[in-house]
């Protein structure tokens, strides 16, 4: 099987979970804001993938969720959302394809740095869209909606992906290490 062929298989199964999981939230918005189950495949998609295969998959999933089951509600919530994953996607994948060692510390420092840039550039969406509809959005708005409310969805981040990421690395389907691998030179 090609590369291309492997990563859009992969991207709709990414895809799938990301229309399915948050089901697990019962539909209840304020559960899923909490939880933030959409955000997972688009970062393993970043992951696995690579950043453009994460970046599509994270501006295409809350429009298509959208338009198949009606949530996120789309004026301002699914739009901002849509550009917030995507930028998800698309910084995990670059700074981790980018990293010289598949390991620990690079996915960490990837899934943060796309954590701090997805939310950055939801704050920016937010401000456009509801400045265009006459609302404002507050500094005290992006603290709960980014942060405050968001705490146990970025625990789950945090825990389950590199736990996700090991487990494939283990089987060998991606190339992860939980330790930086040394490489040993012959100096005779």
């Amino acid at each position: 099987m090609s590369k291309t062929t492997k990563n859009l298989t992969l991207s709709a199964m990414f895809l799938a979970i990301g229309m399915v999981l948050p089901f697990l939230t019962g539909q209840i918005p304020q559960i899923g804001n909490m939880m933030l189950p959409m955000h997972i495949p688009v970062l393993l998609c970043g992951l696995i993938c690579g950043w453009q295969y994460g970046a599509v998959l994270g501006f295409v999933l809350p429009l298509l969720r959208y338009l198949v089951f009606g949530m996120p509600v789309l004026f301002p919530t699914g739009i901002a959302m849509a550009f917030e994953l995507m930028t998800y996607g698309l910084v995990i994948g670059l700074v981790y394809s980018r990293s010289r060692w598949k390991c620990i510390i690079a996915l960490y420092r990837a899934l943060i740095a796309a954590m701090i840039a997805g939310r950055l550039v939801w704050a920016a969406a937010q401000v456009i869209l509801l400045g265009v509809s006459g609302s404002v959005f507050t500094v005290q708005m992006f603290l709960a909606g980014a942060f405050l409310n968001a705490v146990p969805g970025i625990i789950i981040q945090l825990v389950l992906i590199p736990v996700v990421m090991a487990a494939l690395g283990r089987t060998g389907l991606v190339h992860f290490h939980i330790h930086k691998k040394e490489t040993v030179t012959n100096a005779e």
